[in-house]
């Protein structure tokens, strides 16, 4: 398949991720007030979408609390600033097992299990633009902790979103992953205009690469909106790598602290450096309002 490359396209920043990288650079936010800033100064440096998690404000650690998104939430929209938020629906399919002799009982420590309508709770509560479907169940690097997406919550889920008028972006870190989207379509769950969002270099997802990463571009339909991703160190490749393929940016924190070897970055940072890449490639970034039209996206505000 010949490479079209889009100059045309939107940069997505992830702005704190639901990993343990809370201590490993000062920052990764953590309350709902840093994690809006963070997010506002993103959209200032060229992002025209806010991909948002939640951490619990005095640990860090990863959390789902409504009230919480709500909080970041309402200090975006209350700053004014024009920027697509994007929430993630991923949190809630944490199953952590016992050691391999004993798998069970499940380890409480790590697992969250939640229903279909606990997990996208702070979605109807807070009404944003986009919220992500993780579209499969998969081993991720820790040794027993699975991220568990079954077929039966995924539609049940998707058919939240579709109500709520709130756009799925669509989380694929494999093929089968793709493959269960298009069934999504195909039962009418899944409404276009369809977004992908392309996860690289995930343990123990798709290797990030590029025979991988066309792949999966070659298994997307044309009609359909894709960004793409990797991890640490070809998070900026992949910025040009996502363009040169069609598709659209994403950088942030949650997929990589680092600016520079040996430099800490802000998610400002990331996004000024992914736009400094694609622009000198001759692409022109969309606007927020740009993105709303093209993806047929609601912008509201949250329910009183």
């Amino acid at each position: 398949m010949p490479l079209t490359a889009n100059l045309n396209p939107f940069i997505t920043c992830a702005v704190t991720g639901s990993g343990g990288t809370q201590d490993r650079s000062p920052h990764v936010p953590r309350s709902p007030e840093q994690i809006a800033a963070s997010a506002i100064d993103a959209a200032k440096a060229g992002a025209a979408v806010v991909h948002c998690h939640v951490r619990d404000p005095e640990t860090g650690a990863a959390g789902r609390r409504t009230d919480l998104f709500r909080e970041v939430v309402d200090r975006i929209r209350d700053s004014d600033t024009d920027v697509v938020i994007n929430l993630t629906a991923g949190m809630g399919g944490d199953m952590v097992f016992g050691d391999v002799e004993h798998p069970l009982p499940l380890n409480e420590a790590g697992t969250d299990m939640a229903g279909a309508s606990e997990r996208v709770a702070h979605v109807a509560e807070c009404l944003p633009e986009i919220c992500t479907l993780d579209c499969g169940t998969m081993n991720f690097a820790e040794a027993d902790y699975v991220m568990t997406n079954t077929p039966g919550m995924l539609r049940a889920m998707g058919q939240m979103m579709t109500d709520l008028g709130v756009r799925p972006e669509i989380e694929v870190f494999e093929t089968g992953h793709l493959w269960f989207a298009k069934q999504l379509v195909a039962e009418g769950i899944i409404q276009d205009p369809v977004m992908i969002q392309m996860c690289m270099g995930i343990p123990w997802g798709a290797p990030d690469d590029l025979n991988t990463f066309m792949a999966m571009v070659n298994n997307t339909p044309e009609n359909w909106t894709f960004s793409a991703f990797s991890i640490g160190r070809n998070e900026m490749p992949y910025a040009a790598a996502a363009v040169l393929a069609g598709g659209n940016v994403r950088v942030g924190l949650e997929d990589n602290l680092w600016l520079e070897k040996g430099v800490l970055a802000t998610n400002a940072q990331l996004v000024e450096k992914a736009a400094t890449i694609v622009t000198n490639m001759g692409a022109t970034l969309m606007t927020p309002a740009q993105v709303r039209d093209k993806l047929q996206l609601q912008k509201r505000a949250p329910v009183a």
